[in-house]
């Protein structure tokens, strides 16, 4: 694009202005009061029946589509990040706004745990990226930001393979992450083979700059397979831990949550050594009515103090449903207490996967892992958002973020000409949070473009219908205040 002076010359016999100018600068006309040549298209659906987006501006994408059944009064504020896979469509990260609609995705990619951290004073989005087969799964930890731009990929050390179940950014620039390692062990004692893999989870913390482990941690070395409530019987590889969620304490020791177990362990970030169990078969805590969890997820302390899990109740089926939970620990008297609820109206079961996120205001979101559900609810339990993806389709985890980005790209455009003379415009800008509306140029040359008129932003993608004869039309994305964000490139009308 040139970034030359805008031109204006007068049309004496017409007795009006018309205005040149470049797409990366623009001058006003206030001496001609323009018919209205520009409007949106009709809207056609708002969510495919396919169960997949298609959008003309980017063939290259095809997310699955994100059904919403339920909005109220009182959600926070942010977009819905996830990561879908193994559905219809696409997979990879993905940010929908409340209606459902795309506001970013990453095509091409099989990831888990999306979501916006910290990482040097700036918030990021972070994800696990990895293959799903041969399991148990590897991949590496990626690191992009508000520009969509990789900032750096953090992996395991000491030659393992980090794990997709946790990417922890530390406010110390460290990473906690999760390691699968199969171990050999003999557990005939435990009506098992002689020659078995176990898989014990392993925690590393990682210095992201330097990839210096700091803290490495074993499950074997302080919990035994017959802690596990899966029967090692006629297995050779026997996954007994499942390691599923990291947290920091607000002492600075972690809280690990192993599936298998259906415990959560508080470990000396130091020595390594186990302070409590929470649940299982050796709680240290007495449990109250309501607290014990089943194969659950995503154990979190909370700033009040409270822990917070994602009880899946399953699988094997265990609970009626599965279920957020809130529980209070006494500490001193080591007894545990079941503060709140959050379920679902449709009575969901995850089997495997799902989390539980407090958000600022202190609604809860919930990611209802395999049962493919995204739900908000109000702290006294109102569901205020409902949604779910197509079937087959899931997400590991789902999150709420206030989340501003514009991308380093231009904004895509494709056109159309229509039987009736008419142009269809079809403008997007993958990961902009900021456009409003659209603004459709047109002109001779490429770099003689003219204003034609403006249209509110419908979603991903904004269909537009113009009346013009010219050449080559182009389109800018605007924010709230009529500031000009970005700028695609000309394209050819095919008049």
């Amino acid at each position: 694009m040139g970034t030359r002076l805008t031109r204006r010359r007068f049309l004496a016999a017409a007795g009006a202005c018309a205005t040149y100018l470049t797409l990366a600068n623009t001058v006003g006309c206030d001496l001609l009061e323009r018919t209205p040549k520009v409007r949106p298209a009709p809207k056609t659906s708002s969510v495919p029946s396919t169960g997949v987006w298609s959008f003309r501006s980017r063939p290259d994408l095809s997310p699955p589509a994100v059904a919403v059944t339920t909005r109220a009064q009182g959600q926070a504020p942010g977009h819905i990040f996830i990561a879908p896979k193994l559905g219809p469509g696409q997979d990879g990260p993905m940010i929908i706004d409340d209606l459902g609609q795309p506001v970013w995705f990453r095509h091409g990619k099989y990831a888990l745990d999306f979501k916006v951290q910290h990482f040097q004073g700036e918030p990021v989005l972070t994800w696990w990226e990895g293959r799903q087969y041969p399991k148990p799964s590897e991949g590496e930890y990626v690191i992009l930001d508000r520009s969509y731009r990789e900032v750096t990929r953090v992996q395991a050390g000491h030659g393992y393979k980090g794990n997709q179940h946790e990417f922890l950014i530390t406010p110390k620039g460290t990473a906690l992450i999760t390691i699968y390692d199969p171990v050999p062990r003999d557990l005939s004692p435990l009506g098992g083979l002689e020659e078995v893999f176990v898989y014990e989870g392993i925690v590393q913390e990682v210095d992201i700059e330097s990839g210096e482990v700091l803290f490495e941690w074993h499950s074997l070395d302080d919990i035994d397979p017959d802690e596990s409530y899966y029967s090692p019987t006629g297995r050779k590889f026997f996954d007994y831990f499942h390691l599923n969620s990291i947290d920091v304490d607000h002492d600075d020791n972690l809280l690990i949550s192993a599936r298998n177990t259906s415990a959560v362990y508080k470990v000396d970030r130091k020595s390594g050594e186990i302070i409590w169990r929470l649940g299982g078969k050796r709680s240290d805590f007495e449990m109250g009515p309501g607290t014990r969890t089943a194969f659950q997820h995503d154990a979190r302390r909370q700033e009040d103090g409270t822990i917070t899990i994602f009880d899946n109740g399953a699988a094997p089926r265990v609970h009626e449903e599965s279920r957020g939970i809130t529980v209070e620990l006494d500490e001193d008297g080591m007894t545990a207490t079941l503060l709140r609820v959050h379920t679902s109206p449709e009575e969901l079961l995850a089997t495997s996967q799902g989390n539980m996120q407090v958000l600022p205001n202190g609604n809860v979101f919930i990611g209802w892992g395999s049962a493919a559900h995204l739900s908000e609810f109000s702290p006294d339990g109102k569901l205020l958002f409902d949604a779910h993806l197509p079937p087959r389709d899931d997400s590991y985890r789902a999150f709420r973020f206030t989340w501003s980005a514009r991308p380093t790209d231009d904004p895509a455009l494709a056109v159309e000409r229509r039987p009736d003379g008419d142009l269809a415009l079809y403008a997007s800008w993958n990961g902009a949070t900021e456009v409003e509306s659209w603004e459709v140029f047109a002109g001779p040359h490429q770099d003689r473009l003219e204003p034609l008129g403006t249209v509110p932003r419908d979603g991903f993608e904004t269909a537009l219908l113009a009346r013009t004869n010219e050449p080559y039309v182009a389109a800018r994305a605007k924010d709230a205040s009529g500031r000009v964000l970005g700028t695609s490139k000309p394209v050819q009308s095919g008049r």
